[in-house]
């Protein structure tokens, strides 16, 4: 498995990342196979051809419809088109998630139910060509990670079934804000469609960071280009990279190397109760590790001092929860690397029956295990002897581990 980066070279669209897509070497059958399936292969033509803008080469994938009667289709027939699709299961899940946000979206700016939204106004077969090519472009290259910069939107009008809207589209507005997307307002004064409904639409559902990762290096990429014309050039880049911490083929590298959040502020306005149940709500939503201690702070007042390890793609999650659930008014943030040993949970067999345990592996290839406290603690209110002897009992007696989980 292997990470991929979409660049968005300003916008996004979904033509554009089909393109992109196929340019890095996803088959046609791979992207057609699921439209076959649900019994739409005579409802269009995909073509993709070498094309360039501004000098740049890539691929411009083509979608003609090629419908004689088209059908007036709501998301609600859309949907069960497709759940009763014979499709793979997460690949159906997927495409149902896109169409999803794009309907929700769509029946906001408009006032009426998701269910009600006409297919004009998600599209027309060109949207489920494109929606469900990428989600099985994605599906066949199972990525471990998706990155993606900001897109860009534009500015100026575009002729859409309600006539000209201004740019951007309002679903391509509700989109940003349902899913608190961060744009780019570099390119605010190119007139033109820059990001387009379709193209948020997946962004929003099938990237895993909004941000590129800080190192990486490109193994391979694909270009995708648009059909409007800049002063620059209009395409989509989708790069297989390998980030600084996969860098190696044996990804079970030990120890591993990883980047991590650290954010921390002092209250002073608190009780000791509200602190405790604040520091375990941090560790409720995922903190790696929470510290707290008391500190004597400004105008002689007895404050707390709390400081949270968490997961780097959680650093705005991690932010609202300090603003909703304390009294701080600011919070101090870094980023910082480290190095961990490789783990996995699991359990033995003992004298005292099955028991919850750790094992590390150790760089020269060496396994340590130790007992859950939690298990420990079970086995000393249970057995009525000490936190020492049921440690020595449990690496004594140890027999069959069965892992829970990888290494990680």
């Amino acid at each position: 498995m292997e990470d991929f980066y979409i660049e968005c070279s300003p916008g996004i669209s979904g033509d554009m990342l089909l393109g992109a897509f196929y340019d890095l070497g996803v088959p046609k059958k791979v992207i057609e196979k699921p439209l076959i399936d649900l019994g739409l292969k005579d409802l269009y033509h995909l073509e993709f051809k070498e094309s360039k803008s501004c000098s740049i080469r890539g691929i411009k994938a083509k979608v003609e419809n090629i419908e004689y009667s088209p059908i007036k289709r709501t998301w609600k027939s859309i949907k069960e088109l497709i759940l009763n699709g014979n499709l793979e299961e997460k690949l159906k899940q997927k495409i149902v998630e896109v169409f999803e946000s794009l309907a929700v979206a769509e029946g906001n700016v408009h006032g009426i139910k998701p269910d009600d939204v006409h297919f004009h106004e998600i599209g027309a077969i060109d949207s489920l060509v494109d929606i469900i090519g990428v989600c099985a472009a994605l599906n066949y290259l199972n990525p471990r990670k998706v990155y993606c910069n900001e897109p860009m939107l534009g500015r100026g009008f575009v002729q859409t079934e309600h006539g000209k809207l201004s740019v951007p589209p309002p679903a391509v507005i509700e989109l940003i804000r349902q899913n608190n997307i961060e744009v780019l307002s570099s390119f605010d004064s190119i007139e033109g469609e820059l990001s387009t409904p379709t193209g948020i639409a997946l962004l929003s559902n099938l990237v895993d960071h909004l941000k590129p990762p800080s190192k990486y290096s490109i193994n391979s990429y694909g270009v995708g280009i648009g059909n409007l014309q800049f002063v620059f050039p209009n395409l989509v880049r989708v790069y297989k990279i390998s980030s600084i911490e996969y860098r190696s083929l044996n990804q079970q590298i030990n120890p591993r190397f990883e980047e991590i959040s650290i954010q921390e502020a002092w209250i002073d306005d608190q009780t000791p109760e509200d602190i405790t149940n604040f520091v375990e709500k941090l560790r409720i939503e995922g903190a790696y590790d929470v510290s707290y201690q008391a500190i004597n702070m400004k105008k002689n007042r007895i404050g707390f001092s709390i400081q949270v390890i968490l997961p780097i793609d959680k650093r705005e999650y991690f932010r609202q929860l300090w603003f909703n659930y304390s009294n701080t008014i600011g919070v101090r943030e870094r980023t910082q690397s480290r190095w961990i040993l490789l783990r996995r949970r699991g359990e033995c067999s003992t004298t005292f029956g099955n028991v919850k345990v750790k094992q590390i592996l150790k760089p020269d290839g060496s396994i340590t295990m130790k007992p859950e406290n939690d298990e420990v603690l079970r086995l000393e209110i249970e057995h009525k002897i000490s936190t020492g002897e049921i440690r020595k009992i449990i690496q004594e007696s140890s027999k069959k581990f069965k892992a829970f989980e990888n290494w990680k």
